[in-house]
């Protein structure tokens, strides 16, 4: 091929691209998608457990109805009939309890606080099949408001939380084996963290971020640190701080392996809430400045869904949930009403790739939760 001809074929090839180029600026557009209704659950609750069951479903379990007013009722979303219905009552009242579906399809739900004071470290096995809770082994420590994460190899790790109420929180972590249906202690993390996050990175390990770990609220130290647990040797590494200090907040794993942490509050009972965002690399263990959010955003632990194709709906935290982007990393509005419920909420990714979200309270924190559930679609 001449010299003409390879100038030619280059030109040609940056035509092309500029044209492919162009024609994808002008016809991608944000995927929002939005929510609407869907049937009323039997029960108002916030810090309640959501789990997807085997089959579809989705397990709603305990809670609390308003401050004081715990709850041991549970109840069953189908997502069929989009219709709420009871199942039988859990063993305990628990509100800030830890839930984990079993490799079994059975569900653990660990822990949380009934109302006495102290903790709980009773924990309760739900099966579908049966739909009955029956008695599970005693965690070593009480806890509430931890982390329950199911590994890779069928244990769940149990981490933090604290051993009274919103107080006494706690370092230690412990493995349920559900083969031997026993708990055992394992490495400590360095931080106590209550009212923290965590989630499973790719590779097998847990990162844990934020919480509050020592002082009274609303003076509670707020923290910057995180560390990740290896399952492997069975110990915590700290990693190199989160840019600002975060409790009450959310994180997603990402399809390209990074952690997104989401909003949250610093400063205590009344410090600010955060629209600011950063990534976890865990190949650099270290973290970056992410995108803001369109609102600032707390209480939003287990409002988070991440979508089959990586996108991730930020649902609790305020009245509008919106969608992070993963391909030009930004955050969109999702349409639809306003949120009246959206503390201490849930979202739960069906299997139709629709999202549920259930309950929690709003602008009005006195007159507790509000009754309510929705779909997002896309």
């Amino acid at each position: 091929m001449d010299r003409r001809a390879k100038i030619g074929l280059s030109a040609l090839t940056i035509f092309a691209a500029l044209v492919l180029l162009a024609v994808t600026t002008r016809t991608y557009a944000p995927k929002t998608g939005s929510i609407a209704s869907t049937g009323a659950p039997r029960a108002a609750r916030f810090s309640h457990t959501a789990t997807l069951l085997s089959d579809g479903r989705v397990l709603i379990a305990g809670g609390m109805e308003r401050n004081g007013y715990w709850l041991d009722s549970a109840e069953i979303y189908n997502p069929e009939t989009g219709h709420f219905s009871p199942t039988r009552k859990m063993l305990s009242r628990r509100a800030g309890a830890m839930a984990v579906r079993l490799p079994s399809g059975k569900v653990l739900i660990a822990g949380g606080s009934d109302g006495s004071g102290s903790s709980l470290r009773t924990t309760e096995i739900y099966d579908p099949a049966g739909n009955v809770f029956t008695p599970g082994p005693n965690m070593l420590s009480p806890r509430s408001h931890g982390v329950a994460i199911l590994l890779k190899d069928g244990r769940v790790l149990i981490a933090g939380g604290c051993a009274q109420g919103d107080d006494q929180r706690l370092a230690s972590a412990e493995i349920y084996d559900p083969a031997a249906q026993t708990f055992s202690w394992t490495g400590s993390m360095h931080v106590p963290r209550g009212a923290f996050n965590a989630v499973a990175l790719a590779d097998g390990k847990v990162l844990v971020t934020g919480g509050m770990s020592s002082g009274q609220l609303p003076d509670a130290t707020i923290e910057a640190s995180a560390e990740t647990y290896d399952p492997a040797t069975g110990r915590f590494t700290l990693t190199s701080p989160m840019s600002v200090p975060r409790y009450k907040h959310g994180m997603a794993l990402l399809k390209d392996g990074r952690a997104l942490i989401i909003g949250g509050q610093n400063g205590g009972a009344f410090g600010q809430r955060l629209s600011s965002t950063e990534f976890f690399d865990p190949e650099t263990s270290s973290f970056s400045r992410g995108p803001e959010m369109k609102y600032p955003r707390f209480k939003l632990i287990q409002g988070i869904a991440v979508l089959g194709d990586g996108h991730v709906l930020v649902a609790g935290g305020a009245d509008q949930p919106e969608m992070y982007d993963p391909h030009n990393e930004t955050f969109v509005p999702v349409s639809g009403p306003k949120i009246d419920g959206y503390l201490f909420s849930t979202a739960t990714v069906l299997d139709d790739g629709t999202v549920l979200l259930v309950d929690g309270y709003g602008k009005h924190a006195t007159a507790g939760a509000v009754r309510q559930a929705w779909l997002w679609q896309p």
